[in-house]
């Protein structure tokens, strides 16, 4: 755990004292990067919040783990909740090949409610709940898959834990714990395998290609999306509801690697190809635990123009209403994306207002998002004066 002082600097610090422990000028790190010294200067100054893409494409040029630059998992001690879940989490995670053969092993469809539950908790980003009732659940359903037949039966079990597996990545997801992701991730495919469901090893793929993000590896990315692109077909008139929305959300997906490497006419062909695939499915949906369907091509929109520093079409698709009933991690991650588009776009007004919003949709999600924390960080470096709203929300945050 990073201590006090580490845990409140801004990213652009730490990338700036990692450059120079290696002896690197801001141009020399700008040129290894890929970006412009304007930016790299403004991020280490704190006159610009570093975004995702940067702060990985920073750590892959200076060689650090990507933790050493976000500073995470930001543990509060005093709130916690979600931290103190993750040791028992990881015993469950190790203990996949040693199942408890005295657990009671109860019916297929109490078992499938639970892990409906859980990923519902996922949903909320209800992260502390998750992380509780996760462990006895996937004890419960690694005993319940290693005693089944093998068969129609023992195949729906291994369903259910490639899902439960994957309430394991949300929660390393919102923590930043990057080696526990990697862990789960391998998890989960195995258990989409066993499970025999092609489309679940599709969505599998699609999960896994999250990786390459925190690796910078866009080219890479794109490539293992194309891979399901292929296994899935484009013929988008015979699909059924789960393969349109596995299909759209690989197209969504692939847009925003593309956005990250800069590709601006191949990440607008992928989002018009979801938007066709999801007026063809033709409402929001969750299959296999993945959100596509109008609302969520609206929302990858507007994560595409932050990448791309698109200012204009922030302020359009930020203009637009999402439904009331959208997911709350998904509602979350769109009000942290708004808040640093208008930040880039110079409104700070509205970027402090997106974030208050997204803590009250979302609150243990925008308490972990480094996002939140560098457009903070940043609004305060360019506040003359204090806010009082700003820095309650700094306080919140566990920003000194």
């Amino acid at each position: 755990m990073p201590d006090s002082t580490y845990s409140s600097q801004r990213v652009g610090q730490r990338v700036r004292d990692a450059r120079k422990a290696r002896g690197l000028t801001q141009r020399q790190l700008a040129q290894r990067m890929s970006c412009s010294l304007s930016l790299l200067t403004k991020v280490e100054s704190g006159h610009a919040p570093a975004s995702p893409s940067f702060t990985a494409a920073a750590a892959r040029a200076l060689k650090v783990r990507l933790a050493q630059l976000t500073g995470q998992p930001y543990e509060d001690p005093q709130r916690g909740r979600v931290h103190a879940t993750i040791p028992d989490v990881q015993t469950s995670m190790l203990s996949w090949d040693l199942p408890d053969d005295t657990l009671p092993v109860r019916p297929y469809e109490e078992l499938a409610a639970d892990v409906a539950t859980a990923s519902g908790l996922g949903r909320k980003a209800r992260y502390a709940k998750l992380g509780v009732m996760l462990p006895p659940l996937l004890d419960e359903l690694s005993a319940a898959c290693h005693a089944a037949e093998r068969g129609a039966e023992r195949e729906r079990l291994f369903g259910l834990l490639a899902e439960a597996y994957s309430g394991v990545t949300a929660i390393a997801y919102a923590l930043g714990l990057f080696d526990l992701r990697s862990q789960a991730m391998d998890r989960v495919r195995w258990a989409a395998r066993e499970s025999g469901d092609p489309l679940r090893v599709g969505r599998t793929q699609w999960q896994r290609s999250t990786l390459f993000f925190q690796a910078a590896a866009y080219d890479r990315g794109l490539r293992l999306l194309e891979r399901v692109h292929h296994d899935l077909g484009e013929d988008i008139t015979h699909m059924a509801p789960p393969a349109l929305s596995v299909h759209g959300a690989v197209h969504l997906r692939s847009a925003m690697f593309a956005a990250r490497a800069g590709n601006r006419p191949t990440a607008t062909a992928h989002l018009d190809a979801a938007a066709e695939t999801a007026a063809r499915l033709g409402r929001d949906a969750n299959h296999y635990g993945v959100e596509f369907g109008p609302a969520n091509v609206l929302m990858h929109r507007l994560g595409v123009a932050v990448e791309l520093g698109d200012g204009p079409g922030v302020v359009h698709w930020t203009g637009q209403r999402l439904p009331a009933d959208v997911a709350p991690v998904r509602a979350g991650r769109w009000w942290i994306d708004a808040a640093k588009g208008w930040l880039d776009y110079g409104n700070q007004e509205k970027s402090l207002a997106a974030l208050q919003t997204a803590r009250r949709v979302s609150p243990e999600q925008t308490r972990n998002h480094p996002q939140v924390r560098e457009t903070t960080a940043t609004l305060i470096h360019l506040e003359r004066y204090g806010k009082e709203s700003l820095t309650g929300l700094a306080s919140w945050l566990g920003i000194t």
